[in-house]
């Protein structure tokens, strides 16, 4: 699974990757689906938008996007929603087999 971090009108420090890296973790059991994960962090104003797309094996591309005022919290829920959308997934190819 290739990774790519990206930040827009911010820098990404070292904590912030170590965190992220961290959570993908909880994306282990789907390591062997995901090509490739690509994440966007833009600092926005007054707010962050955190942005994941998914790029599986089979081809199936999917964005997974939320907005938040602290980096962390926006951090948490974007992984909440990507390990709901790859279970969903990996479950919808399961049931094709």
């Amino acid at each position: 699974m290739d990774i790519e971090l990206k930040g827009v009108h911010l820098d990404l420090q070292d904590e912030t990757k170590e965190f992220i890296d961290k959570k993908l973790e909880k994306l282990d059991f789907a390591k062997d689906y995901i090509v490739n994960l690509d994440f966007t962090i833009t600092k926005e104003k007054s707010e962050y938008v955190l942005e994941a797309k998914l790029h599986f094996r089979w081809g199936v591309s999917s964005v997974v996007k939320t907005n938040s005022f602290e980096l962390y919290e926006g951090l948490e829920r974007l992984f909440d929603k990507l390990d709901s959308k790859v279970r969903k997934e990996k479950d919808k190819i399961k049931d094709r087999s």
